[in-house]
């Protein structure tokens, strides 16, 4: 199938693009990498009359870090994050889930900022940034503004993005002293989206957990986080927290029960993981 007409619009700057989209209102899309809209406009589960073009817009392809936190532009494609040396080095969960991102011809032109705001809770990378507390900048014709993680997903496939904003870039803390992470996911074929994924922070302080957090993507209709920290022992048991806390659904490629099996398995296997991590940047012994 082939979209539904639209009107092309190829603004070159932010101010230019907010401008168009305060003036086509609820009748705009914006266009980034395509990585999900395209297939969705193909199959006209979407048929906007006007689609705004950010690909042309200057200042949106940069990747920052510092000490302290890692910064993407709307623009920047899955794999430049991917191969970002120093963003690996300041926050190495942004490659663990990136590379299990499709395969690499949808890597190298779709967009993480894209992805997250697209809201669809079997990605990986909203799961991401609401398991590290990132945060979304967003623009209008109004000014910009912040949406931390907490507050970005509303419901399945549903961001509180308005419809004439456009989102800037994204904001990842970088890793604190004492903290580990870990990524695993499990799929039919690799490249197929999650049946269900989990990743995990855990902070030491010697060989004692200060903190632990797991994140769950493909599981519920929203990227979920729970706080495990104090369910560590007996073995097991931080898994079960975790269940009370999640909702996992049925779909046609597999059952509550068996995501809830796949929590249960996956969870166990990653907090150590990311606790073997965190002690050995600390200096310890994983």
């Amino acid at each position: 199938m082939k979209p539904a007409p639209f009107v092309h619009h190829a603004p070159s700057s932010v101010d230019e693009t907010v401008a168009v989209l305060a003036e086509v209102g609820h009748d705009g899309k914006v266009l980034a990498g395509g990585q999900s809209l395209i297939p969705i406009l193909n199959m006209r589960l979407a048929s906007p009359a006007h689609l705004v073009d950010i690909n042309q817009v200057t200042g949106l392809a940069d990747v920052v870090v510092t000490d302290t936190e890692v910064r993407i532009g709307a623009l920047v494609r899955h794999a430049q994050l991917e191969h970002h040396d120093e963003a690996y080095a300041a926050l190495p969960l942004l490659r663990q889930a990136l590379v299990n991102v499709a395969h690499p011809v949808i890597r190298n032109r779709g967009t993480t900022v894209g992805s997250i705001v697209h809201a669809d809770a079997a990605a990986e990378m909203p799961m991401v940034l609401t398991l590290l507390g990132g945060s979304v900048t967003v623009a209008s014709a109004s000014g910009t503004r912040t949406i931390p993680a907490s507050e970005l997903y509303a419901g399945p496939m549903e961001s509180t993005l308005h419809h004439d904003e456009i989102a800037l870039g994204a904001w990842f803390p970088a890793l604190a002293d004492g903290e580990g992470v870990a990524f695993e996911e499990i799929t039919r074929r690799h490249g197929d989206y999650a049946l269900a994924g989990v990743g995990a922070v855990v902070r030491v302080d010697g060989d004692r957990v200060v903190s632990a957090r797991v994140g769950y993507l493909s599981v519920c209709d929203v990227p979920t986080v729970v706080d495990v920290t104090g369910a560590l022992e007996p073995e097991g048991r931080a898994a079960e927290v975790a269940l009370e806390r999640l909702t996992p659904d049925d779909d046609i490629h597999a059952t509550a029960a068996y995501r809830s099996h796949l929590v249960r398995v996956l969870t166990g296997r990653v907090l150590r993981s990311a606790y073997d991590d965190a002690r050995a940047r600390s200096g310890g012994q994983a």
